[in-house]
């Protein structure tokens, strides 16, 4: 058995899960009601993004199952000792992270996230599954809190915030990315700058689609 296997971290992403899949924005009169266009042109704007993730602040906009256990096993696979998070939420990828470095041995994830309540039901969330002492949730923007005091080495960084800004996260810890170090990022088509660096090998990575929304990639250079 894994921690990500076991209790108590195993029913409580069954749990949490199940909640947001009930609680999806789906459900939301004031998101549904916005057409496909308006919703891809906040996703990709730098400025207006905060409008549309400020309406969905009371949904935890979860990694698929999948896409958690990618995460996982990724770390696992790769030894990560340090990983930097943008997106925390309500902690579900966060929780998949810590699990692995609890089975490698321990380290250090850094997560941001923008909106104090979740930051707030990611602690109480990280708590109940037992691997509180691996994380540190910074709170405000990401563009500040993750521009200073970061790992030498980074193993493994996941990209699920605001997909304007994939771009600038990376280029704030890039120069912390080792060849072999891990990139994933959720729903990156709605940045097609980030897609068209990471693609790249004369940027010094190599990349490629996930499944249906996930893009990995390795630092290569």
């Amino acid at each position: 058995m894994t921690t990500l296997t076991s209790s108590p971290v195993a029913p409580l992403l069954d749990r949490l899960f199940d909640e947001a899949d009930a609680a999806s924005p789906q459900h939301d009169p004031a998101f549904a009601e916005m057409s496909d266009d308006e919703r891809t042109r906040l996703m990709r704007s730098k400025t207006d993004y905060r409008e549309l993730y400020g309406r969905l602040k009371a949904f935890a906009l979860p990694v698929s199952r999948e896409t958690g256990q990618l995460l996982y096993m990724l770390a696992r696979s790769r030894g990560a000792r340090s990983i930097v998070e943008f997106g925390t939420s309500f902690g579900i990828s966060t929780l998949h992270l810590a699990a692995a470095l609890r089975d490698n041995g321990g380290g250090r994830l850094i997560t941001s996230e923008f909106e104090p309540p979740k930051a707030a039901r990611a602690r109480q969330n990280l708590a109940a599954g037992g691997v509180a002492d691996l994380v540190e949730i910074r709170e405000g923007d990401a563009l500040e809190t993750l521009a200073v005091d970061l790992p030498d080495t980074i193993d493994l960084l996941l990209l699920d915030g605001a997909k304007a800004l994939y771009p600038d996260i990376l280029a704030l810890v890039e120069d912390r990315l080792r060849p072999g170090s891990l990139i994933v990022a959720d729903n990156a088509d709605f940045s097609p700058e980030y897609l068209a660096r990471v693609r790249s090998p004369a940027a010094g990575y190599l990349s490629t689609p996930f499944g249906e929304d996930v893009e990995l990639s390795m630092k290569i250079a």
